[in-house]
């Protein structure tokens, strides 16, 4: 089970261990990660749970597709950097992942 790092708007970090399999959203939901919302439960048909992927996690994670770069347009706070955290299934090889929630 990797731990992954979720910071929340304001710079409030937590460490999750996150059970492979689940997506970041179902984690950051279950661990009361502020700033994620998840509205439509995950079914990618929203914005409410955009995080932006650190640098160095990009290509593990993967980049937006064209319906996530949809929803995003929607978002604040939209870098190239930015995912939803209904579409990041977690790995093994996920361990240390660092997230960022938008705002403040």
């Amino acid at each position: 089970m990797p731990n992954i790092i979720i910071y929340e708007p304001g710079g409030l970090g937590h460490v999750i261990q996150a059970p492979v399999g689940h997506t970041v959203m179902e984690v950051a939901l279950q661990n009361n990660v502020a700033g994620i919302v998840a509205d439509c439960g995950g079914s990618c048909s929203c914005a409410t749970c955009h995080v932006q992927v650190d640098p160095a996690w990009i290509e593990r994670t993967g980049r937006a597709g064209a319906m996530e770069s949809d929803l995003l347009e929607f978002a604040e706070g939209v870098t190239d950097l930015s995912r939803l955290s209904c579409q990041i299934q977690l790995r093994e090889d996920h361990e240390g992942l660092i997230l960022r929630v938008p705002g403040d």
